[in-house]
């Protein structure tokens, strides 16, 4: 009998590693050991690839079927892309007092800056984007654009955005998971719907877009939902406004722990984000497998950030808190799978776009040996394959690896002097955030830091323009004094070699800037502007007189070194 009962108990524990995903520590306490990291957060082991695959495909596709904005997806098909003079393409010109931009569903797509899906689906690797389809073919709408069949509307297929709207990037022309999307305009196209849908009678919209019923009531929810949901435009194209998309949103509904949707008899005083700029980019994928705290001022201090995620983008929906919570609790396969997915994403590498011979080695390991004496600090070290052994027989695409990430135990906040406007924006609502009851159960904590994480520097040459709100177009322009850096510069796509700076790792200034980019007035950033200041990080370079503490030949050879990461 007692061998019964130990091969029960031996097989159960059996069952338990293989079959239950490890629990991860999302406490305030978490810690990653000195040169590990969380790549593997649920320890899959041989199956991550699998479980990698998708949790993209759900990254790509928004997976929350209960939230609160859908647009019918025939009937705005039917609107944008119907040759007669259609009613309420008048209507609203009329109201916008300004012509439409885009006659089809792929010139919206473009107008809110979603980027093409590869040719091929692409299941693993660095250039990993799978087709969400469930025919596997490659879909006819652009990568974060979702069709969803909601339970409210079985019948009807509603178009949503998901997490690849802004964490998906396109470098040289190839899309690139995780990576911040440069020219995203999902901000701006709430605000558009917030302005002018309700402003359409829901019987109007069924007969001027040949909708179903159906379909008609879909856009009456939306309708409704857009009650509760408030939103501002970013300074510039490049940039965010979820912060005080949730913010308002959020002020929108009861103070209560449900964040109630309905109005009450006090009136409230205007919430000071309407006003106030805290305008931010939304972070890479790929570094969070060596953080312990989210978002760019690292205010999230406990809880999953895919979970933080799903709650601010549904609050920033119209959608019942109620509703959104039950779904999390019957849907934790999916948050787990795209939580592996984001924690697993790994940053390209140069010579992923760039031959090898635009790699200067011997001035990268000099390079290497400033950054120690200046960067380590805040940033972290990093173990480079060409301090090995016989390296120097390997290929020069093999030599610049980087073995290991030595970054914090625990994620650090730092005040370099950058613009305070988005981690001063926190203090605005984050006591309203803790105290909801969905919030509790997620275990998330939302605390005001004062600065911003000094993140790991993997794929920093992706991640221009540089500080958390775009300041900052290059490299080298970081490294100039404040008063020195471009006070203007243009946020462009980036398609082909001429978009990229590849000595100074970003965008082209000055003379440099393709005229063609000129045209864009949105896409102009202006440093002068509220939350758009190029101020700070500069303590490396200079000493408080602002005299040079490096030489243009370490500065040289300290870029050299930062394209290798």
């Amino acid at each position: 009998m007692k061998r019964i009962l130990l091969a029960i108990v031996l097989a159960f524990g059996y069952l338990s590693q293989t079959n239950i995903a490890a629990a991860p520590d999302w406490t305030e306490e978490a810690r990653i050991p000195l040169g590990g990291s969380r790549v593997d957060i649920y320890e899959h082991g041989e199956s991550l690839p699998e479980v990698k695959a998708r949790g993209y495909k759900h990254a790509l596709k928004w997976p929350v079927e209960v939230t609160g904005l859908l647009i019918p997806y025939d009937p705005l098909k039917y609107f944008l892309e119907d040759k007669k003079e259609n009613p309420l393409r008048r209507l609203l010109e009329k109201i916008a007092e300004k012509k439409l931009g885009y006659e089809d569903m792929d010139g919206l797509y473009e107008w809110l800056g979603l980027n093409q899906y590869p040719d091929n689906s692409i299941v693993s690797g660095v250039f990993q984007v799978p087709y969400p389809t469930t025919t596997g073919e490659k879909p006819d709408y652009r990568m974060g654009a979702s069709l969803i069949t909601a339970p409210h509307s079985p019948k009807s297929t509603g178009l949503s955005f998901s997490c690849a709207s802004c964490h998906s990037g396109t470098f040289m022309g190839r899309s690139i998971m995780g990576l911040t999307n440069k020219r995203p305009r999902s901000n701006e196209f709430f605000v558009l719907a917030k302005n002018y849908v309700p402003l359409i009678p829901s019987g109007f919209f069924r007969v001027a877009t040949n909708a179903t019923h159906e379909e008609k009531a879909m856009f009456k929810r939306t309708k409704d939902n857009l009650r509760w949901v408030d939103s501002v435009s970013p300074q510039v194209l490049g940039l965010d406004t979820s912060l005080p998309h949730v913010a308002l949103s959020l002020h929108e509904r009861a103070d209560d722990e449900f964040a109630s949707k309905k109005k009450t008899r006090e009136r409230k005083r205007p919430h000071p984000l309407k006003t106030f700029v805290s305008d931010s980019k939304p972070m890479p994928w790929w570094n969070l497998k060596y953080k312990t705290r989210w978002l760019s001022d690292g205010s999230i201090v406990a809880g999953n950030p895919i979970l933080t995620n799903f709650l601010w983008n549904e609050i920033g929906r119209g959608t019942d808190l109620k509703e959104l919570e039950e779904w999390m609790q019957n849907n934790q396969d999916r948050i787990d799978e795209l939580t592996a997915a984001a924690f697993a994403t790994r940053a390209p590498r140069w010579t992923d776009f760039f031959p090898e011979s635009t790699l200067n080695i011997d001035l990268a390991k000099r390079g290497e040996q400033v950054f120690n004496q200046s960067c380590k600090k805040c940033h972290g070290s990093y173990e480079k394959r060409w301090s090995y052994p016989m390296a120097e027989l390997e290929s020069i695409s093999e030599q610049v690896k980087t073995e290991r990430v030595f970054y914090h135990e625990k994620t650090p906040v730092k005040d370099v002097g950058t613009d305070p406007n988005r981690w001063m924006a926190t203090k605005t609502f984050a006591g309203n955030l803790n105290k909801l009851r969905i919030s509790k159960w997620m275990k998330t904590v939302v605390e005001p830091q004062v600065g911003y994480v000094p993140p790991p520097l993997e794929g920093v040459f992706l991640r221009y323009p540089y500080l958390h709100n775009n300041s900052i177009p290059n490299l080298c322009a970081l490294m100039m004094r404040p008063s020195e850096r471009p006070k203007k510069f243009v946020q462009g796509p980036s398609l082909k070699a001429e978009h990229y700076d590849q000595e100074c790792l970003g965008y082209p200034v000055g003379e440099k800037i393709p005229k063609n980019w000129l045209k864009e007035k949105d896409a102009l950033y202006d440093t002068s502007r509220p939350g758009l200041r190029n101020i700070g990080h500069s303590r490396a370079f200079y000493d408080e007189d602002e005299r040079s503490l490096m030489t243009d030949s370490e500065k040289k050879s300290l870029l050299e070194f930062l394209k290798t990461l």
